[in-house]
């Protein structure tokens, strides 16, 4: 029997609840209980690094340590619905299930799918790609639930919204929350639109999460999102932590604000707030109107990464770094390597910040999305970069990006200002010129680092 058929013949018999029963009560006793009872159920090198952390963690009851006992703060039935949802579901099963379908089709299967409910927001924040679809786009709650229970038969069970601002369609949402109990959806949100009611409404769904973008402290984020957004994301963190909901923090790191994201007064803000994780991104210049100046410059680019991995260690809290933790997850993660994107109007991107499609999910099933000339592009090319800290195949492998768009015959998703390819690869090829011999002398320390601790 193959790994793939095995974890799930494993999770199809494992012992939930019991796993489940161990999450509640002391966690200091039972937290190790359910790491033997993985280490018992789970093949050897099934997430094999991941466990080893944890169970390092609980022993020296670390920052990581702290984190886990965060979760106890929860709400209990938001506590055992994220476990079972992202934990079993997502992580688990789910993934032994996209493991054996990629390989029998021969593509990407994505573990998560980003999905943008409407293109409409109630800010106009300067510099957003988003605005770039225009405001009058929608994903229809048929649209939503097929793409969903497609995603299911594929072992997908983790759904991620983006916008537009995801809850200018709070009803639907939490439609889809309740019919797909057996999966986790988390939502990027300005945070503006969260109030006691959707907190209830939250506690009541019990897999819905928020992950709110902030720009910085009050100036910043307020010269770009408008004066007044900031205070609004003080009460809504204010109001998750009180009804002891999970949520999260989005940022993005330009050339002008890095130094206030990254330092560790903004990290000791987030966990004071509540918040369990953080991600960060990297700015991206996508659009005819975007600023490459926005661009971090090698020097910065190099601070910010020492910070983040310095603060790993420090902080109790889970935090990503998008552009810079690749070697985690062997390159690049999008074109249903990891995730894909489905905008507004149906049209199937393999990542976020790639406008270009050559399928729309109105005319094909999400498989035949995944088996497209575009997406077998990503396929057949990923890693796109030895370096892991040179991962992406638009800022800092631009000929890549070209390429694959060129040859598979992907027009771009921008309906308000088309951008050709080479427009934009344009804007990243000087980037990329300047980012490598600093990312080359980075990615020699990491690894002669790594073989003097024998791993």
């Amino acid at each position: 029997m193959n790994m793939f058929a095995s974890v799930k013949e494993t999770m199809q018999n494992f012992a939930i609840q019991q796993a489940l029963s161990y999450i509640e009560g002391n966690p200091e006793e039972n937290i190790p209980k359910l790491m033997e009872l993985s280490d018992k159920l789970l093949p050897a090198g099934w997430y094999s690094q991941s466990r080893e952390l944890i169970r390092q963690s609980i022993q020296q009851k670390d920052n990581w340590y702290q984190l886990i006992l965060k979760l106890y703060d929860l709400d209990e039935g938001v506590r055992r619905a994220f476990f079972q949802n992202f934990l079993f579901n997502a992580t688990l099963s789910g993934s032994a299930t996209q493991f054996e379908t990629a390989a029998r089709h021969n593509c990407n299967v994505p573990w998560a799918i980003l999905l943008d409910p409407t293109s409409a927001c109630n800010l106009q924040c300067t510099g957003c790609w988003a605005a770039e679809y225009g405001h009058e786009l929608n994903l229809s709650l048929e649209t939503i639930d097929s793409i969903i229970r497609q995603g299911k038969e594929l072992g997908v069970y983790m759904y991620i919204y983006t916008g537009g601002e995801p809850l200018m369609r709070k009803t639907d949402l939490l439609k889809i929350c309740e019919m797909h109990p057996d999966c986790m959806f988390l939502s990027f949100t300005n945070g503006t639109l969260i109030d006691e009611s959707f907190c209830k409404d939250m506690l009541r769904v019990k897999n819905f999460v928020p992950a709110i973008s902030l720009e910085g402290f009050e100036t910043a984020n307020d010269s770009r999102r408008g004066a007044g957004t900031y205070q609004k994301v003080l009460h809504a963190m204010e109001l998750l932590k009180t009804h002891h909901l999970p949520f999260g923090i989005s940022a993005c790191y330009t050339s002008q604000n890095y130094t206030d994201i990254t330092s560790a007064e903004f990290y000791d803000f987030m966990i004071e707030q509540g918040a369990l994780f953080v991600w960060f991104f990297h700015y991206m210049p996508v659009g005819n109107d975007a600023v490459p100046e926005l661009l971090p410059n090698p020097e910065q680019r190099t601070e910010i990464c020492r910070r983040i991995r310095e603060f790993r260690k420090t902080k109790s809290i889970f935090s990503i770094d998008f552009q810079n933790d690749a070697q985690y997850v062997g390159g690049c993660i999008a074109g249903g390597r990891k995730y894909l994107h489905i905008n507004a109007k149906g049209d199937v991107e393999p990542c976020v910040f790639i406008h270009y499609s050559n399928v729309n999910i109105h005319d094909t099933s999400l498989l035949g999305a995944l088996k497209s000339p575009l997406f077998q592009a990503y396929h057949d090319r990923q890693p796109f970069n030895e370096n892991m800290l040179m991962p992406c195949p638009m800022l800092e492998n631009p000929q890549q990006l070209q390429e694959m768009v060129h040859v598979s015959g992907a027009q771009n998703t921008d309906y308000q200002s088309p951008e050709s390819v080479d427009h934009l690869s344009a804007k990243t090829e000087p980037y990329a010129a300047q980012w490598k011999p600093a990312a080359e002398t980075l990615w020699a320390e990491q690894q002669e680092r790594k073989q003097q601790k024998g791993i």
